[in-house]
């Protein structure tokens, strides 16, 4: 079956077509060589002809007839292969054409003939019949005609054909060898490859396939194998991890609903306390069920489902609607709302839902961890280049450098930040949002040189998202 898959592979019949490309040019070649070579040997002879003629032409009758006579004891017998005058109805005067060619006319151009005599074997020749003066003085009494074998238009072709032959057949298998031993070669690494899938599929999510510096298409796309693979491998490692603290943080309010469910059953008839533990109960439900929710919502986000919602929509308006919604709620808190850049449209491309949701995630964060008499800023605006972008701030207690890229993770919850409520999960829900509409989503401290540091969220979306000011937002 091995042996079988060699006349199989792409490089096998790579060869072939490269075979008969190859066989086609040789061809293309030596018929061109074969045309010029019989041009040239038709014109030569169609020459000859016509300066022989010239010269016997100059002749008188009686002299002209003698050298007719005589042509194997002249220099005619090495130019021509055949001379003869004829009458006017091509009876032979003399000469060594016995009988007048089938097909010949009389005129100052050449003619290429076929002779085909009794048993023997056909053969070409070239003929010039032009009129000559007979013995009389008047023009136009007899006919010379003269001939030239095109013998060696037919030594030409039989030497192409040769050389053809000799130089096609030892290139066929030459390149036939070639093609068998790459098709070897690049079976025994297709074999390889399928051996190291064959383990992955198996379980061994480790395994990698055999490549090397990435010189050629098979090392290329092991390569781009190998990194899908290492992509897949960090998936299901953040699948498993992702598992793990969803049983972990669902774990803790089911064990209270548990809890407080016994304690139902097992207290007195008390219609207030059994509703007021039936009301804890359902609270911790809800907190469960916001969990799966939010994660579903990340799934379907990153799955890129939502871009139906997609329409042209005004930045700083949505950013005001923000704002008037989290400023009572600053208020109580003790803290400072300030917002900046809206007093102007800032045309968007995007989803008004998605990016309601990632600015009310990042203020109420913002909110929630600031202390009172600090201060919370939201500022929406746009670059030169068309650029829009958002900055959400606060002086709170900040993010750590190193922890900045894991509390866009699920579930990540920094030790500065566990005493307060919350599932880990809305800045995930955030960076979904973000990658969905191609923006940028950067993170950095307000104040690096205060107790309090703060934390600034900056998201810059691409220039195809912008669009002209001057176009009308409805």
């Amino acid at each position: 079956m091995y042996r079988t898959d060699i006349f199989r592979t792409a490089t096998f019949r790579l060869t072939l077509a490269f075979v008969v490309a190859m066989i086609g040019g040789i061809l293309l070649q030596f018929g061109l060589v074969y045309a010029q070579m019989n041009g040239y040997e038709s014109a030569r002879s169609s020459d000859l002809l016509r300066r022989e003629a010239a010269l016997l032409v100059q002749e008188t009758p009686e002299r002209l007839e003698d050298e007719v006579r005589e042509r194997s004891k002249t220099d005619l017998r090495v130019i021509l292969n055949g001379a003869s005058l004829f009458d006017l109805n091509h009876n032979r005067i003399v000469g060594d054409i016995r009988h007048w060619p089938e097909g010949l006319e009389v005129s100052n151009r050449t003619r290429r003939l076929t002779v085909a005599p009794p048993g023997d074997t056909p053969y070409e020749m070239r003929y010039l019949a032009i009129e000559v003066p007979g013995p009389d003085g008047s023009s136009g009494d007899r006919i010379l005609v003269l001939a030239r074998s095109m013998h060696m238009a037919d030594e030409l072709r039989y030497i192409i054909k040769r050389a053809a032959l000799i130089s096609v057949i030892p290139m066929v298998l030459f390149a036939l060898l070639a093609g068998l031993f790459l098709s070897h070669r690049a079976l025994g690494r297709v074999k390889e490859m399928r051996q190291a899938i064959e383990r992955i599929m198996a379980g061994d999510l480790h395994e990698r396939l055999p490549a090397g510096r990435e010189w050629d298409d098979i090392e290329r796309l092991a390569g781009a194998v190998n990194r899908m693979l290492d992509r897949l491998e960090h998936l299901l490692d953040e699948i498993r991890d992702v598992g793990n603290d969803i049983a972990h943080d669902l774990r803790t309010p089911l064990a209270r609903v548990r809890a407080r469910l016994e304690r139902a059953l097992s207290s007195q008839d008390d219609p207030e306390h059994l509703k007021s533990i039936i009301l804890r109960a359902t609270q911790d439900l809800d907190q469960c069920f916001s969990v799966i929710t939010a994660l579903l919502r990340i799934g379907e986000i990153e799955n890129g489902r939502r871009r139906a919602g997609f329409t042209m929509m005004d930045l700083s308006e949505l950013a005001a609607g923000i704002v008037d919604l989290y400023e009572p709620i600053a208020e109580t808190q003790g803290l400072a709302l300030t917002v900046g850049g809206i007093d102007r449209p800032i045309p968007l491309y995007g989803d008004t839902d998605l990016l309601n949701e990632v600015l009310a995630n990042l203020v109420d964060n913002a909110i929630k961890f600031t202390p009172s008499g600090g201060e919370v800023g939201l500022i929406a605006g746009s670059d030169d280049a068309g650029c829009a972008w958002l900055k959400v701030y606060d002086t709170g207690i900040g993010i750590a450098e190193d922890e900045r890229g894991a509390v866009l993770g699920r579930f990540y919850r920094s030790d500065k930040s566990r005493h307060i409520p919350g599932s880990g999960l809305g800045l995930s829900l955030v960076s979904a949002i973000v990658d969905l509409h191609g923006a940028s989503l950067k993170i950095s401290a307000y104040r690096p040189n205060r107790e309090m540091t703060g934390s600034v969220f900056t998201i810059l979306f691409s220039a195809r998202n912008g669009v002209d000011q001057s176009i009308n937002i409805t």
